[in-house]
């Protein structure tokens, strides 16, 4: 951990030397008994699955210290598909599953993988433009917005990696939540070292993303995205958190994936409830989205 406060008086030991002290135990069969483990440092009881509600606030606990302890107040949410590629990697997997057809044509596996590999790769404008967006953001937040703004991603690869990127770029920190999944995810390159995260629950993630959010923009991407979008439009909808603007880049992505317009004559969401997101289609428009909002919507600091 970084920025560690002051160290305070105590009275008592710290939970730190308890754990030291308790590692210089007379050998009997009492103490090597589990019973006898500080409950705190005893691994097996801490993953029990009576422990989870106690596992649950520490999720969110160590998170919340963290970002306080590096006065970060405000971020900028960046969601969007982990398997967008960029330019090059793509390209050159293209080129990889090309050549592998021309020695083998009738390999139907690799014939679907290019196809899969195309369709991936005319979403790179997606990639870069998130890249864009970010390093615009991480950049020109406090003189567009009025206030600093961190730029947070899921930390993986995509969208979130572009993202993460283009405030690397702009030389200026970002977050990543990371969750552990059945197959193992790695944090991003770009993400600020001591503000890169792991989570085991997908409900305490959530609620960190915005938890200090100042907007939303979603790029195009799959069930994580949509997960992370609707929950973002139901807190909106019921008023559970504050108003700000939710921008769904790439409009006829998402025109073509949620049909909004149904929902609405189908009477399940109110007309109203279609302001509570906008269309962009480029960096400027999603930008301007963001400072329109907050000039009219001015953040005043707390007092």
């Amino acid at each position: 951990m970084t920025d560690t406060p002051r160290p305070r008086f105590r009275v008592y030991p710290s939970a730190s030397a308890s754990v030291e002290a308790a590692k210089h135990f007379v050998v009997c069969p009492q103490t090597e008994d589990p019973a006898y483990r500080l409950a705190f440092a005893d691994q097996e009881f801490m993953v029990s699955d009576e422990t989870r509600a106690v596992r649950l606030q520490l999720e969110w606990q160590k998170f919340d210290l963290l970002l306080e302890r590096a006065g970060i107040e405000h971020t900028m949410v960046l969601f969007g598909s982990a398997r967008t590629p960029h330019a090059n990697n793509g390209a050159k997997n293209i080129e990889q599953l090309e050549k592998h057809l021309e020695a083998y044509p009738h390999d139907v596996n690799v014939q679907q993988e290019l196809t899969h590999a195309k369709a991936l790769q005319r979403n790179v404008k997606y990639y870069d433009a998130a890249r864009q967006l970010a390093y615009r953001i991480a950049s020109e937040s406090e003189q567009a917005f009025g206030f600093a703004s961190t730029i947070i991603t899921g930390g993986g690869g995509g969208i979130m990696e572009a993202a993460n990127r283009g405030a690397f770029e702009a030389g200026k920190k970002s977050i990543g939540l990371n969750i552990v999944l059945p197959h193992e995810q790695h944090p991003n390159a770009f993400i600020t070292p001591e503000l890169c995260f792991q989570f085991h629950y997908f409900a305490i993630r959530k609620m960190h993303f915005l938890m200090r959010a100042r907007a939303v923009v979603a790029f195009p991407g799959g069930f994580g995205t949509l997960d992370e979008l609707f929950e973002t439009l139901t807190l909106r909808q019921t008023c559970r958190i504050a108003s700000l603007p939710i921008v769904l880049y790439g409009e006829s992505y998402w025109r073509n994936i949620i049909n909004f317009d149904a929902l609405v004559e189908a009477a399940v969401i109110g007309k109203d409830d279609l302001k509570l997101f906008r269309y962009a289609d480029t960096v400027e428009e999603a930008f301007n989205h963001i400072t329109k909002f907050y000039h009219a919507h001015p953040v005043h600091p707390v007092v």
